[in-house]
């Protein structure tokens, strides 16, 4: 049984504009999953997952008459709402960017040891940690600031996690393009472009949300 297409729709007139991809078996889903777990380590430099998300910004604002055109043609909001969308995109991801140079998420406790205590107090240290894999379902309404590239996958990938993205069926031909720029970003910043990946159709959906490797998911 050969895997369903997954179609751009024109929603102005219903019809089919293009086939942008095939929706994701389970064993395909499980495979996404397992190539973000195996980089999760690639993110744990801080100035490197920094630079990747001020890189993603300068690449889909590079690539914005092109986004902004594919998610018109898929969602009809208009070049106007778009390129609104797409700025507050840009800025979601550099002030992520800011969060991790600054540290303070982190939540560091330095508890020194002092053996005058009763009882005597050991040398405790507590910081935040990566959970793993984040499951990211895409938006409807929202083609760029709550989908591929939006504020969920930014806060994900700022904490250390890889991220696998679910597509919403409304803008797939949109999701491909973002998800491109995103894995282009990682490269060109040095980290392996699977920190990002994207998986289309329900049943993959499901099985993302079942995988014992994603320790958490995102949605609008």
């Amino acid at each position: 049984m050969s895997a369903a297409p997954v179609w751009s729709v024109d929603p102005r007139s219903g019809n089919p504009r293009e086939q942008v991809a095939v929706e994701a078996t389970a064993e395909e889903a499980d495979r996404a999953v397992r190539a973000a777990h195996s980089v999760r380590d690639a993110l744990a430099d801080r100035t490197a997952r920094a630079a990747f998300l001020r890189t993603a910004a300068e690449l889909l604002e590079e690539s914005g008459a092109h986004i902004i055109e594919a998610a018109d043609a898929e969602t009809a909001l208009g070049p106007a709402r778009l390129t609104g969308e797409l700025a507050r995109t840009a800025a979601q991801l550099r002030a992520f960017a800011e969060v991790v140079e600054e540290g303070g998420y982190l939540d560091i406790r330095i508890d020194h040891e002092d053996g005058s205590r009763t009882p005597p107090w050991p040398d405790l240290r507590r910081w935040k940690i990566p959970l793993g894999v984040v499951a990211v379902y895409a938006a409807s309404n929202f083609p760029l600031a709550f989908s591929v590239p939006g504020g969920d996958t930014a806060s994900a990938l700022a904490a250390g996690c890889p991220v696998v993205v679910k597509a919403h069926p409304g803008h797939p031909a949109t999701s491909e393009l973002c998800a491109s720029v995103l894995r282009r970003a990682a490269a060109r910043t040095g980290l392996p472009e699977d920190v990002v990946t994207l998986v289309h159709g329900f049943d993959a959906g499901v099985e993302l949300i079942r995988h014992p490797l994603v320790s958490a998911a995102g949605f609008t």
